[in-house]
């Protein structure tokens, strides 16, 4: 696992040595700090992957797909992720491997189509 320096300036709230409000982290308390920075790393990582992956879909699809959709788009993406959810439940509660898409695609399917959903609700995805 990569060990991630502590952000420059990173503050610890409250000190223990009788001074009030902020003061620079010690060695010995950064562990909180080293795995939200590892979290911020990874979550970073995943939304920059999931982001490619739906612009490249999309590229693909358009957004006509999700729009035009029977029923509405919300419609269309409730289906979308109704069929996801129940191939990952199957996959878990199987144990099978599957012969296409991942277990990993299944869920980047549903992240990105929640991505979609709040775009549809800001009224920001082209109808």
């Amino acid at each position: 696992m990569a060990d991630y320096p502590i952000p420059h300036g990173a503050w610890l709230e409250n000190s223990t040595d009788g001074e009030e409000g902020r003061r620079p982290h010690s060695n010995s308390q950064h562990s909180t700090i080293k795995r939200e920075v590892h979290l911020e790393g990874y979550l970073s990582n995943t939304t920059k992957e999931l982001s490619a992956l739906l612009l490249s879909k999309h590229r693909d699809y358009g957004p006509k797909n999700i729009s035009l959709a029977p029923g509405g788009a919300l419609n269309g993406l409730r289906v979308r992720m109704h069929d996801k959810l129940a191939r990952i439940n199957n996959l878990v509660e199987s144990g099978a491997t599957p012969d296409h898409e991942s277990l990993e695609d299944s869920f980047k399917d549903m992240a990105n189509y929640a991505i979609i959903g709040l775009l549809v609700l800001r009224g920001q995805w082209e109808e």
